[in-house]
């Protein structure tokens, strides 16, 4: 019964989540002192992809001076965001740079070099003069600004927040959750977030309420945060909206911060499998992201800035800053004093689902929280991994209710397949199963290799199954285009034997004697021909053949009186050769042309 132990914290039920893990919560390194600015640096470096979905598009040169808060890069297709430059100055690069990325790789980014002058951009008019006025705002309107502002989920996944603000009406909201639990040790920027600006979350709070239509909102801060529970609770009774808003303190266990995990603290829900939060009426969002949703609507601005925690006993002081987006790691860690003794690794994010930097030349981005300079002391080397002993420890503590011994099978073993009947992608990543492992086997890695393994493979069936489809449709479509011809031409062929043949061309042959004339062809509009136009070819041959009779008469005249001639004149037999001869060309020659016609017919 323990993933449904429920516990009474107050006025408010809370329910329990499978498994979790108690760490040593490492906090006061850094949330002692209150947040500072952060130097400007020389030079600013902005990827084009900081964000879940397609990278945006520069639409900028080198060479071009740009201002601050001015838009650098324009979002491509519903599931993406927008960059803006964070301070004014000169694009001096469009290159490919280091991006903090589990991979390592690197990724285009626009490089400023900045003036020191911070001038602004002409900033959009707010769309209410404050948050009481929201109701009045066009819900449309209200989600194109989050948008236009590159506002992207800022608790890590960087997931476009006007997509996740907009969940169809097929999926009623009724509660908007924010996760203000911050769980994983050593992190403290939403802490010092809810303690200095607790009245730009709530406004942020107030926007997305109306943006979904929810009747509430619940604000879920882990007990080890009492002042950021307190700064909360203060501004929600200024505000005004304490029976729409509420601050809900939570135990403290690692990942309570997980979004279905404190979705099920708060409300006793459970997320299906493969789903989101919208199926069951919920939308869950970071104070970060609430934050940068209240500049936006009642400021215009865009979201150019954050806070970072740099913290680590590899560091001289551990703080938070107000960061443009873009500065280095290397000027951060040299902002907080620089270095300290041995550095075992720069971590970005927290010590459980962060990722190892290779340099500190790496640009802060949206969803960079934290830099974590660890000693060896913080950071031991486990050495290498020893066989697996089935204990079951990992799937005690995991909270998604998984089985990670068998996802470290078959995923060891490539069977991408039974990896995903384990439900490998309800995983979290949160590292619960790789801590408590006594054979100190790295399972998330393994989890990970997995994902991006299947993810590849499905993209490569997606794209032989569209060959597959463009193929088909190809042979289909000349099939047709076949059939098409064959019927045109069967239709010309049946017009033809239907209509008879053709009248002679003008100069034609004229028919042998006795020959019956051709049958006029009807005329195009489907009349008869007029009794003209029938008599006028039979009168022609007539004519003819009254002509070619009177030749042939001739002709025999005049044989007859050569004959007559001949017998008269006895000619000698030696000398009637030549004189017949003579005579019958005397007669070819005076034929006339139509019996010359006849001879030959």
């Amino acid at each position: 019964m323990s993933g449904f132990r429920s516990l009474l914290t107050g006025r408010r039920k809370l329910w329990h989540f499978h498994g979790g893990v108690h760490l040593p919560d490492e906090k006061t390194l850094s949330n002692g002192c209150p947040v500072a600015d952060a130097p400007l640096p020389a030079q600013l470096v902005l990827p084009l992809q900081q964000h879940i979905g397609a990278p945006a598009r520069c639409r900028v040169s080198v060479g071009d001076k740009v201002l601050k808060g001015q838009l650098i890069a324009e979002p491509q297709g519903y599931i993406s965001a927008p960059v803006h430059a964070s301070s004014s100055g000169t694009v001096v690069a469009i290159e490919v740079r280091p991006i903090p990325h589990p991979s390592g790789l690197s990724a285009p980014c626009v490089v400023i070099e900045t003036d020191g002058e911070e001038r602004w951009a002409e900033l959009p008019a707010p769309l209410a003069a404050s948050a009481a006025e929201l109701d009045a705002c066009d819900p449309a309107a209200l989600r194109e600004r989050i948008r236009a502002s590159g506002i992207v989920g800022m608790g890590g996944a960087s997931f476009p927040t006007n997509v996740k603000l907009n969940p169809g009406k097929d999926q009623p909201i009724d509660t908007v959750v924010i996760n203000g639990a911050e769980c994983e040790p050593y992190i403290t920027c939403d802490d010092l977030l809810m303690r200095e600006r607790a009245a730009d979350i709530v406004d942020g709070v107030r926007v997305m309420l109306h943006l979904v239509q929810a009747k509430r909102a619940l604000i879920g801060v882990e007990d080890n945060k009492p002042e950021a529970a307190t700064a909360l609770n203060s501004a929600i009774a200024e505000a005004g909206v304490g029976d729409r808003v509420e601050v809900v303190v939570i135990p403290t266990l690692y990942p309570s911060g997980g979004e279905k995990q404190l979705i099920r603290i708060l409300t006793g829900k459970e997320v299906p499998s493969h789903g989101i939060p919208a199926q069951i009426g919920i939308v869950c969002q970071n104070v970060g992201t609430a934050a940068a949703v209240a500049d936006a609507v009642l400021r215009g601005r865009p979201l150019i800035e954050r806070l970072v925690t740099v913290t680590g006993r590899g560091v001289v002081e551990p703080r938070n800053y107000r960061v443009p987006i873009g500065i280095s790691a290397e000027a951060l860690i040299a902002a907080s004093g620089g270095y300290r003794g041995e550095l075992a690794k720069l971590v970005a994010g927290g010590p459980m689902m962060g990722f190892r930097l290779d340099t500190d030349l790496v640009p802060i981005t949206k969803a960079t929280n934290c830099l974590l300079a660890l000693t060896p002391e913080e950071s031991p080397d486990p050495g290498a991994p020893l066989p697996c002993i089935r204990c079951g420890r990992c799937a005690e503590v995991c909270p998604a209710n998984l089985l990670p011994q068998q996802l470290y099978w078959h995923a060891r073993a490539k069977e991408l397949e039974k990896v995903q009947d384990y439900n490998l992608f309800d995983c979290i990543e949160c590292g619960c199963c790789a801590h408590v492992c006594p054979s100190h086997i790295p399972l998330v890695q393994y989890y990970r290799f997995a994902k991006t393994e299947s993810w590849a493979r499905e993209q490569e069936k997606r794209a032989a199954d569209h060959a597959r489809e463009r193929h088909a449709a190809r042979e289909a479509r000349l099939e047709r285009q076949e059939r098409e011809r064959k019927a045109k031409l069967r239709k010309k062929k049946e017009a033809v034997a239907a209509g008879g043949t053709k009248p002679a061309a003008a100069g034609a042959k004229p028919a042998p004697a006795g020959t019956k004339p051709a049958a006029a062809k009807p005329t195009p509009g489907g009349t008869q021909p007029t009794a003209d136009a029938k008599a006028k070819p039979q009168a022609d041959t007539a004519d003819k053949q009254a002509l070619i009779e009177a030749a042939r008469r001739r002709a025999a005249e005049k044989k007859a009186m050569l004959a007559k001639a001949q017998e008269t004149t006895a000619t000698p037999v030696d000398q009637q050769a030549p004189v017949q001869g003579d005579a019958a060309a005397t007669t070819k020659r005076a034929q006339p042309r139509e019996a010359v016609a006849v001879d030959q017919e």
